[in-house]
């Protein structure tokens, strides 16, 4: 049988969505593959992790009690240890920002090809990867020419996976050789608008520019603000200091799956486009009736955002603000 890997991962006490997803990857791969899925949890709360990575598809969960936090020099050595002892056709690791932090050396370590950042995988004769190159203007597809690989996929692009299931949980013990381990973290610091993880908003409401000026941003904030959503934007709005990094939807910010996503004055560049199609429902307001964003909606308004946006407030019983 074929194996496969995915190591879930957490963050300042809780597991990360792309855990999930990794799982419903691995199920695809494990099932095209006639083996079995193995999930790793490193650190933290391990026995409460591993019930909750206890989802349908998952054969074993196995957790390895080192450390509290991310750690690097952990990392590396409790994955290797664990793909020696399982030995999986495919590791599987998130694409994210400790996950490319320890997946080369990994597969350094462990002699392995590395594809990184998959949007879809197929398993045959060889393992076929599709990744985005170019800013996302072409997909090309990787033929994996190789008895065993490292693979990451992007967050936002595999539905997570749900259901109870009846895996088999084992504590993995790892010989770690603390000599190696030359950092720690000892602490948090939030930078400038910290306080709001758009990738846990239910409803995102994002200003593009066509918004035109920073003032105006105060129209869209305030359909956020009634309809109980989130703020957030395309790239140019930060690029122009009118909102804060954590608020960047988009291949250069951050991936988002919201159940709606609401995009105003946002033409749909595919670096934007790349953070945002996992919505569940896109709505796009744009004069651009051709606007690329279109392409994506659910559901759309081809007219001026400063005439639908005081509409809405007004629909929703809130007041638009005075521009």
């Amino acid at each position: 049988m074929s194996d496969i890997l995915a190591v879930a991962e957490h963050r300042r006490g809780d597991l990360r969505d792309v855990s999930f997803e990794l799982v419903t990857a691995g199920r695809e791969l494990a099932d095209a593959a006639g083996g079995d899925l193995h999930v790793a949890i490193i650190g933290g709360d391990v026995d409460g992790f591993a019930d909750e990575l206890n989802r349908e598809g998952v054969d074993m969960v196995h957790t390895v009690s080192e450390g509290e936090e991310f750690n690097h020099d952990i990392y590396t050595q409790s994955v290797e240890a664990l793909a020696d002892e399982l030995a999986p056709e495919v590791l599987l690791l998130p694409n994210t920002v400790n996950g490319l932090d320890y997946a080369p050396a990994v597969a350094n370590g462990l002699s392995l090809p590395l594809v990184t950042d998959a949007i879809d995988v197929e398993y045959g004769d060889t393992l076929s990867v599709t990744r985005e190159m170019y800013g996302s203007k072409v997909e090309t597809v990787v033929e994996v020419d190789a008895d065993r690989v490292a693979l990451t996929i992007r967050p936002g692009e595999w539905p997570p996976a749900e259901g109870t299931g009846d895996a088999e949980i084992s504590q993995f013990d790892v010989d770690i050789d603390e000599s190696a381990v030359r950092s720690t973290v000892t602490g948090f610091q939030e930078v400038g608008g910290g306080d709001v993880d758009i990738t846990d908003a239910d409803v995102l409401v994002s200003v593009g520019r066509g918004i035109e000026e920073e003032e105006n941003i105060a129209l869209v904030e305030a359909l956020a603000d009634t309809l109980g959503a989130t703020l957030s934007s395309s790239r140019p709005i930060v690029d122009n200091g009118w909102l804060p990094k954590n608020r960047q939807v988009g291949q250069s910010g951050k991936v988002v799956t919201p159940d709606v996503y609401i995009a105003i004055g946002i033409s749909g560049a595919v670096q934007h486009v790349a953070g945002m199609k996992g919505a569940d429902t896109i709505v796009a307001i744009n004069t651009d009736a051709s606007a690329p964003i279109y392409d994506l909606a659910d559901y759309g308004v081809a007219d001026d955002l400063f005439d639908v946006v005081p509409a809405l407030i007004e629909a929703f019983g809130g007041e638009p603000p005075a521009l």
